[in-house]
C-alpha cells in the first residue's frame, strides 16, 4: 500500500521503518499536514497522522481528491479528525486501540492497520470511522 507520514520526529520515523519492514511503499515528511503540503498525498492511498495535525472538513476533502481511502493516527485519541467529513468522504479511520502501548509497539499497530485494509479487512477494535460497512460487519 502506499502511505504517506506527515509531521514525523526523527525517533517515530525509526520505529515507523522498523515496524513496517519494507511492507508499505510509506512516504515521510517532516512538515505538518496542511492545505500547503496536502499535495505531497498525491497518489497515496493511506494517510499516517499524528495528533498535532488537526484534520477538518477542507483537509479531509483535499485528501480524498487526491485519492487517500484510509487515515490511520498513531494515536489512541483521534479527536483531530473530523469523522463526520471523513464519514461523507467515505473514508477508513482507524487508530492505536490501547493507551500506554509502547512507541514501537504502536507502530507495528499503524502497519498492521495498513495490512488489514491493503487485504480488504476491517481493522477490528481499532476502527474509529463512522461508516456501516459490510467489512467491518462480517468482522464483528
Amino acid at each position: 500500500m502506499k502511505a504517506i507520514a506527515y509531521n514525523i520526529r526523527a525517533q517515530e520515523k525509526e520505529w515507523l521503518i522498523l515496524a513496517n519492514h519494507k511492507k508499505h511503499d510509506i512516504t515521510i515528511i517532516a512538515n505538518s499536514l496542511t492545505l500547503d503540503t496536502l499535495p505531497f498525498s498525491n497518489g497515496k492511498e493511506a494517510l499516517i497522522v499524528f495528533n498535532e495535525d488537526l484534520l477538518d472538513a477542507p483537509i479531509i476533502l483535499g485528501l480524498k481528491a487526491l485519492g487517500i481511502k484510509y487515515i490511520a493516527t498513531s494515536s489512541f485519541e483521534y479527536t483531530h479528525i473530523d469523522l463526520q467529513a471523513a464519514k461523507e468522504a467515505g473514508l477508513k479511520i482507524a487508530n492505536i486501540p490501547f493507551r500506554n502501548g509502547g512507541d514501537l509497539e504502536n507502530m507495528h499497530q499503524v502497519i498492521k492497520n495498513l495490512d488489514n485494509w491493503a487485504a480488504g479487512k476491517c481493522v477490528g477494535d481499532a476502527c474509529c470511522c463512522q461508516n456501516d460497512c459490510a467489512i467491518k460487519s462480517l468482522s464483528k
